[in-house]
């Protein structure tokens, strides 16, 4: 999926919990993220997140920023 795919669909995302305002939204938006996307779809955006991520809604980003820590440790052994 390009790139420019995942940006629309994550600022989808964003404008659907925007009514929530900053406190609801960006805890949504990530968890919407985290439990739909598959991991394809979480590389490709958190590498467009690390180049920059233009294009992003700062919502959008902010709650990409606080997932991809989570995403990005080891598996449990």
């Amino acid at each position: 999926m390009s790139p420019d795919r995942l940006i629309y669909m994550a600022n989808q995302i964003g404008m659907f919990f925007r009514s929530q305002g900053h406190d609801k939204a960006v805890p949504g938006i990530a968890d919407h993220i985290k439990k739909f996307w598959d991991p394809r779809m979480k590389r490709a955006i958190f590498a467009h997140l690390d180049a920059g991520g233009v294009g992003l809604e700062p919502n959008v980003r902010e709650a990409l920023t606080s997932l991809k820590p989570a995403t990005s440790l080891p598996a449990a052994t």
